[in-house]
Order: C-alpha cells, then structure tokens, then sequence
C-alpha cells in the first residue's frame, strides 16, 4: 500500500535491495541453527584481554585524545602502522596514502561516492563480493561481469571487457569472497598490464590474505603495480587497495583502511566528512595499541591454525556426505568455500529445506550481478566448530541426495 512517504524517497533507493546474507542470518539466530551462512569469525578466538589491556591503557595514558574528534583521515600512528603492515607485503606507500575508514564496507560507499555515476560500467568477477554490489548499486552502477576459473578472473575475457571503457575493474584476487578461488601471479600481472593499457584503475579488496593455511604467499596487485610503475616516494599508480581489521582483530570494531594515489584520498576524505566526520578516535587508537609491538602477528598464527582446521574439516566433511555431481572449490586461505551443484538444481529452493534440517549457507545468485549462478552456494568454515561443521554438512548433504533422488 502506497503511503506519504513512497513520495519522499530518493530514486535511488529504488536501487538499492536488502542483503540476501542479513536476512539469512536472520533465519540462524536461533541457538539450534547450524549456520555456514555468514562471513563471520570464530567469536571464541577473538583477543578479549589484549583489547581490554589496550582500552585500559588508551584510557588511562590519552583518554582524552582518544574520546575527542579528529581529522577525517585517521590517527597518524595507526596510519604509520599500516604502512608498516603493508611494507612487509611489499607495498610501499606514505601516511598521506591511507585513509581510516569504518571497515571496508564505507571504503567501498565513498568509491561508489567518488567514483561512480549512474550508468557507469563497472568491471567485477563472476561472481563478485556481494557487499561491494550493494554499495555501488546505490549510485546506479552497471556490471560488466567476468568469469572466473581456478586461477581467478580470465585474461582473455577481461581484454574483450575492458573495451567497453569500464569506470573502474573491483576484484578480490585472495581468497576471493565468495568463491575461495585465489588469483595467480601470472593473472594479476596480466590484470596490472591490460589496466595499464586500457587506462582502467583497478580496485583490490584484500581482506583474507593473511588468512594463508597452505601454499605461497603472492603479491598484491598494488605491489605489482608498483614494481610494474617504478618505486615513488608516495604511491601514485593505478590501484586502490582496500583491507581490514575485522579479519584479523574484531569485525565490532569496524577498522579497515584506503591506500591509494594521495589524489583519491583527497576525493574520498571529502566524501568521508559528510558521512561521519571520521572513525571512531577510540577504536583508532584501541586497535593502534593492541596491534603494536608484534601481537598482531601472534594472533594471527592462532586464527590461522584454528580456520586451517575447520577447513581441512569442512573439506573432509563434503567429500563424505555430498553426493557425486556436486563440485567445490579447495582454498589455501580465507573463511569460504564454493559448491556448484548440478545444472538445474535452484540452491535457493534447497536452503528452505535446508533450514528445516536446522543447517543454511548463502545461495550464489545474488553474488552474480547480472544474473545466474543459481546452482551455486556458498559455505563458511571460520565460525563453526568441528563437531558442528560435520554434523551441519551431513545434514545439507542428506538433502541434496533427497534433491538428486539418491
């Protein structure tokens, strides 16, 4: 029923649909759901003392500072700290290029903000990260969608894609969201290359690299575009580089960052001012004080050995209970893995019955932005515990075989 305010609505709230992943979770909230649905960590793993430890000491040293207000672009010796973290990745960049965002999902509005006007093409994996969809639906963005393999975004479909003078390439080239898949160093220089000579800025979302159980590490795309580039004393070439601490610290603290050419940064400050100012100055300088002074690395060696082994778990599980004509992906890293299941099949209608077994995942037709993949889920391994991932896994297993008849 129309009411007085259907007349007050922006257009642009006609573009923007809710999260298929937080309605779902609202189907699991119940303590008897075994949930594989959300990108969620493992609550049991999470810091509690260290970040008690930092409040403590925020409060009791600079409470003051941390409790005022702040320039828009971040406390400087967080800043000075993630240029630190990056460096051991390769990735040389200034204070001037880091801008503190509230988690990369504001990073990825004020792109939409900045960068996108409607109408605008922009380039994605298929599928692509769900959230960044939602974000840069609000401004009115098209999707030239790429598929992917096992190395990640295919070289030659981006070539013939990238003549349609996309606004900007999004991909999530580690452990990608949703899919697990990890693109190849081959791909990404290939990528780095072909965005060179389209005049194309590529957009790297990185929240998983860190989260490696097997394999070699690889660099970043920003890092291979440096190297690409030639070294400068501020980062000036074609990728912006987005990451987080919600993976690797707390998700509820809402701390991730921007590093990009000081030019955009200027652009996104600017947009940031009108949204919220700036991030909160105490959870800045919280998570400054827990990260410092190599505790960041230890903990990351604990979540590594606990998410490594639920998904050696998750893995053994599926090869168990799914019956044949199921595949899925095997990642060296990350929170997620992938499952295609036969032509035909409608994972939505899957997770309604699912649901009633007491177990859901996330359906894969939303993370394809022009339609499609609905024979496709998506499963989370960080969040459950063994014992709860073999039983939820035997449980959707036994409905795809009621599914497929067997």
């Amino acid at each position: 029923m129309s009411t007085l305010w259907d007349q007050r609505y922006a257009r642009r709230i006609q573009l923007i649909q809710t999260s298929a992943i937080r309605e779902i979770l609202k189907l699991t909230q119940a303590p008897d759901i075994i949930s594989f649905a959300g990108g969620l960590p493992a609550p049991e793993a999470f810091p509690l003392e260290a970040i008690r430890e930092a409040c403590d000491f925020v409060l009791s040293e600079v409470g003051p500072q941390a409790l005022q207000y702040f320039p828009t672009e971040g406390v400087v010796p967080f800043r000075e700290l993630i240029c630190g973290l990056l460096a051991q990745q390769g990735m040389n960049v200034a204070v001037d290029n880091v801008l503190i965002t509230s988690g990369s999902q504001q990073a990825l509005d004020l792109l939409g903000k900045v960068f996108v006007n409607r109408g605008d093409h922009i380039l994605v994996e298929s599928p692509s990260y769900l959230g960044a969809i939602q974000a840069f639906n609000a401004y009115g963005a098209e999707y030239i969608a790429v598929p992917f393999d096992d190395e990640g975004m295919r070289a030659d479909a981006l070539e013939e894609a990238l003549r349609a003078s996309p606004k900007f390439i999004y991909i999530v080239p580690t452990f990608q969201n949703p899919t697990g898949v990890t693109m190849s160093l081959e791909r990404r220089k290939q990528v780095v290359e072909l965005a060179d000579r389209f005049g194309v800025p590529i957009v790297e979302d990185d929240p998983y690299s860190k989260l490696r159980y097997e394999g070699e590490h690889i660099p970043t795309v920003l890092a291979l575009d440096s190297q690409y580039r030639g070294e400068c004393e501020e980062y000036c070439g074609n990728v912006i580089y987005l990451s987080t601490f919600s993976k690797t610290l707390a998700p509820g603290m809402r701390m991730a960052w921007v590093t990009a050419p000081v030019e955009v940064i200027r652009k996104m400050v600017q947009c940031k001012q009108g949204a919220d100012l700036h991030s909160p100055t105490f959870n800045q300088f919280v998570a400054y004080q827990a990260a410092k002074d190599g505790f960041l690395d230890q903990y990351i060696e604990k979540i590594r050995a606990i998410y490594g082994e639920r998904r050696k778990v998750m893995l053994a599980a599926l090869e168990k209970h799914f019956p044949p004509g199921v595949k899925w992906t095997r990642p060296e890293g990350g929170m997620f893995l992938w499952a295609t299941l036969p032509e035909g099949m409608d994972a939505g209608e899957i997770l309604e019955k699912a649901v009633e077994r007491k177990v859901a995942f996330v359906p894969g037709g939303p993370f394809h932005p022009n339609g499609g993949g609905e024979n496709t889920m998506r499963l989370n391994f960080s969040n459950a515990q063994p014992e709860m991932i073999r039983e939820g896994i035997a449980r959707l297993g036994q409905v795809l075989k009621e599914e497929l008849g067997e």
